[in-house]
């Protein structure tokens, strides 16, 4: 496994107090007192918090966008696409808990790198109404409202982050399974 550079550890640090505070409400002294550093420290691999949220909506929202052209682009029909995209939401949430609650969260935050984010988030969007319409046009999934399905879809797939570290002992696999059952196939017996 990779060493973490300071720069990453700072990332990291941050992306949880985001989380735990509110973008908002992070200090760089808040953010430099709970790495043990002094504040003019922080500056040495950084230049701004503001910078620090870029970096880490930035970094999500392209994985996000990358997962999904690599989707898109596979030879796999509707359902099976959409599995993918359960499975790419539940690696990257898994992987990012703190990171996911700033892009959910704190994207309003962002300023010269907010327009950048939100073509990425419309194109993500865009690329999985084509899908969801693509299914009803092949009969893989029931005729019904395309942005209704992607709303409850996303909606789930958008706060796994806050329910994922509330399990201890959490299979991401078997994660995978069970949303697909229930967000595709749904519960009926």
């Amino acid at each position: 496994m990779k060493q973490e550079t300071r720069k990453e550890e700072i990332i990291r640090v941050a992306a949880k107090l985001f989380k735990e505070k509110g973008y908002s409400a992070v200090t760089m002294r808040d953010l430099a007192k709970v790495m043990g550093i002094k504040a003019a420290s922080l500056y040495n691999h950084i230049n701004s918090k503001q910078d620090i949220l870029d970096t880490i909506i930035i970094s999500l929202a392209e994985e996000f966008s990358e997962g999904m052209r690599m989707i898109q682009s596979s030879k796999e029909n509707c359902i099976g696409k959409l599995k993918q995209i359960i499975q790419l939401h539940v690696k990257i949430s898994s992987q990012n808990i703190y990171g996911m609650a700033s892009l959910n969260n704190d994207w309003m935050h962002l300023k010269e790198q907010r327009n950048y984010y939100k073509k990425l988030r419309v194109d993500y969007e865009d690329d999985f109404r084509v899908i969801l319409k693509d299914g009803i046009a092949s009969g893989e999934i029931v005729n019904t409202n395309p942005e209704v399905m992607m709303f409850s879809i996303l909606t789930t797939l958008r706060s796994l982050y806050i329910w994922i570290p509330k399990k201890e002992d959490l299979n991401l696999e078997e994660l995978s399974n069970t949303l697909n059952q229930i967000l595709i196939k749904g519960i009926n017996k």
